[in-house]
This record gives structure tokens, C-alpha cells and sequence, in this order.
């Protein structure tokens, strides 16, 4: 079993979820959060078209539903398991519910905030820091991406 393999599962549900978020005309990214023994607590998927909310990235949804779940804004011991890697928004929104992992499936070079351009997660002047692990289902995330922005082109 690789180091990939105790995330795939969520992946899946995840890319399942983007799947969702293409249907409705938003850019295809699904969001899941464990909680520490790796339940699902929350799912959610980009709403940003369908709900015109700018803010309604599916990290940012699943966050918000996962703290109204445990009924405690600080998600300590969390995982969100997002199919693209998370922007400065959501990256601030994972500092702030203190998730302690965030694992990802496609890179995101021109906007990422957890390694790639920036690295807002693990940046040592905040008060928290996730751990970040990349690249599960890395080929199946990037692809529904790169198909997404080809048929708007």
C-alpha cells in the first residue's frame, strides 16, 4: 500500500463532487473533511455559478458544513481532501479552522496557495500550520480540470 493510498478513497468521493460542480457550470473541484479517525464529516463541491457567490469555493463549503457538524469552528485533527490544490481564500480558511492535513490531487500553478505559488498552509508568521500532502488521483483531478477550461476556450 503507497502513501497515497489512505486518501483515495476520499479522492474519489471528491472527484465524484467535481463531477457535480461540472454539471452545474462551475469549475469541476470537490471538497471532503475527515475527521480524525477518517469519517466523512462534510462533502461540497464549487457553487460559485449556480449560487453566484464568489466565495463558494467547494474548500470553503465543506469547511463551513464540517464546523456545523462538530459544532466547533476549530477542526483540529481534520483533513480536507480537495481535488485542486486550494487558493489564498480557502488556504486562509484552512489556517483558521486549524484542519491539521490538506491533501490534494492537482497542482495548481497559477493560483495554488499550498506549495505552488504560494504557501499560505505552512507559512511559519501564522498561528497554525497544516501539513500538506499532493498528487493523489494528481492525472484524473487535472484532467476534468484541463477538459473544463478547453470546452470554455
Amino acid at each position: 500500500m503507497g502513501p497515497m493510498a489512505p486518501w483515495t478513497v476520499a479522492m474519489n468521493t471528491a472527484l465524484e463532487l467535481a463531477e457535480q460542480a461540472l454539471a452545474g457550470g462551475d469549475v469541476p473541484v470537490g471538497a471532503v473533511v475527515l475527521d480524525r479517525d477518517g469519517r466523512v464529516l462534510a462533502t461540497a463541491h464549487n457553487r460559485c455559478e449556480v449560487d453566484r457567490d464568489p466565495t463558494a469555493h467547494a474548500e470553503v463549503l465543506a469547511l463551513r458544513a464540517a464546523a456545523a457538524a462538530t459544532g466547533d469552528v476549530r477542526l483540529e485533527g481534520c483533513t480536507l481532501v480537495v481535488t485542486l490544490e486550494p487558493c489564498t481564500m480557502c488556504a486562509g480558511a484552512v489556517v483558521l479552522s486549524r484542519v491539521a492535513r490538506v491533501v490534494l490531487g492537482a497542482w495548481d500553478p497559477k493560483a495554488g496557495a499550498c506549495g505552488s505559488v504560494r504557501d499560505v498552509v505552512r507559512d511559519s508568521r501564522l498561528n497554525h500550520r497544516a501539513e500538506v500532502v499532493g498528487g493523489v488521483e494528481e492525472e484524473r483531478s487535472a484532467r476534468l480540470l484541463r477538459e473544463f477550461f478547453a470546452a470554455r476556450r
